[in-house]
């Protein structure tokens, strides 16, 4: 099971840290996906199990920063300089492959709502 926290409304050049809660003992790959409205949901992120790896969206890279706490079964995602097109829905993910195919990801958690006014 997966819990997303940390949405909220942030003006445009703000920052915000998502959380994600996890209960799962295996050291899953973690990622993070957002959908605006009208949109398809989009790969934003993704950590491998060890945390030695990481992968980006090339329109959120030096601005976003994913990251994980195992001993806490945490996942964290850093933004900042956020922009009025980061709106979305933000949800996080756990699969097998470190990958930025959302259909390689078998488990979601809700998403929580991140609002950029400009």
């Amino acid at each position: 099971q997966l819990q997303a926290s940390g949405g909220g409304l942030v003006q445009a050049g703000g920052s915000l840290r998502l959380s994600c809660a996890t209960s799962a003992r295996t050291l899953y790959v973690m990622g993070w996906f957002r959908q605006a409205p009208g949109k398809e949901r989009e790969f934003i992120a993704a950590i491998s199990g060890s945390a030695d790896r990481t992968m980006y969206q090339d329109s959120v890279k030096g601005r976003f920063t994913i990251s994980r706490d195992n001993a806490k079964n945490m996942v964290y995602l850093q933004m900042i300089s956020l922009k009025p097109e980061d709106t979305a829905v933000y949800y996080c993910a756990a699969g097998p492959l470190l990958t930025a195919r959302k259909a390689y990801y078998n488990h979601w958690g809700q998403g929580t709502l991140v609002t950029v006014s400009s």
